[in-house]
């Protein structure tokens, strides 16, 4: 059994964030464990509140489960603050773990920002440079990189600009231009632009999450970064396809389709 950590927050309307990494990784058959760097306060509506962890047991987290368990891929997700990025960062240079899939989460999809902008330069100057990959939707690839991306040929050029600022590679994920959802991917000898049909639902809460768990998850497997890529946006597709209605707004994408036989 393999081991892939989280470092995320928690979603307390369970879509999103660590409870939808543990079961993205559950669904990979691979052992999840975790690091909460904060707690939130949301539905399938809207988030509230949210209160961050200290940094220094964000890391004692880390370090506990790393002195442990054999970590073969760790992810991140909502890290909410400069001192946690930076810590988280430090920590995660120490240990050298084999592979890191570096999701920027910046804001909920009901609009609600999740990370202080202030984080953003810590982003860029200590948590890129570890990245294994790094997977920011539109939105998120405008705010590191400070231009508008309307278009596949911006998404190529963000994703050069993500590499060169030191990830390994980068996935650019285009779920916010019309059309067939187009992402775009590079590392360094290929670019490629992945597609996928667009599925017509509302229920598609914690689909950022959900793809770079599983892209974790693929990667502590043994596969390839560019399968595991691959294999990780099918993976979110089909989820998407089954998500469900769970409250009054954006429901959950399926993370365990395929262990009720769904298909």
């Amino acid at each position: 059994m393999k081991a892939a950590l989280t470092i995320a927050g928690s979603d307390s309307g369970g879509g999103a964030g660590i409870q939808a990494d543990l079961r993205t990784f559950a669904a990979h058959d691979v052992h999840g464990a975790s690091a909460i760097t904060a707690v939130t306060a949301q539905n399938s509506v809207e988030v509230r509140d949210w209160l961050a962890v200290p940094a220094e047991m964000v890391v004692k987290q880390i370090e506990t489960v790393a002195s442990d368990m054999p970590v073969a891929a760790a992810k991140t997700g909502m890290l909410a603050n400069a001192e946690i990025v930076s810590a988280v960062a430090e920590c995660l240079g120490r240990l050298a773990l084999p592979f890191l899939v570096v999701d920027p989460v910046m804001v909920a999809k009901g609009g609600h920002r999740l990370l202080k902008p202030e984080a953003e330069r810590a982003y860029l100057e200590r948590l890129l440079p570890l990245a294994t990959l790094v997977t920011p939707n539109i939105p998120e690839a405008e705010a590191l990189l400070g231009e508008p991306i309307a278009d596949i040929g911006a998404m190529r050029a963000a994703a050069a600009r993500l590499r060169a600022r030191g990830a390994r590679a980068a996935l650019v994920k285009g779920g916010h231009l019309e059309g067939d959802a187009v992402d775009v991917f590079d590392d360094g000898t290929q670019v490629l632009e992945l597609r996928a049909e667009r599925i017509d639902t509302p229920h598609t809460h914690g689909t950022g999450c959900t793809l770079s768990a599983a892209i974790a998850a693929r990667l502590a497997l043994g596969a390839p970064l560019v399968e595991a890529v691959r294999g990780a946006k099918a993976y979110v597709t089909e989820a998407i396809r089954h998500g469900y209605a769970m409250g009054h707004g954006h429901g959950p994408v399926d993370h365990l389709y395929a262990r009720r036989g769904r298909s």
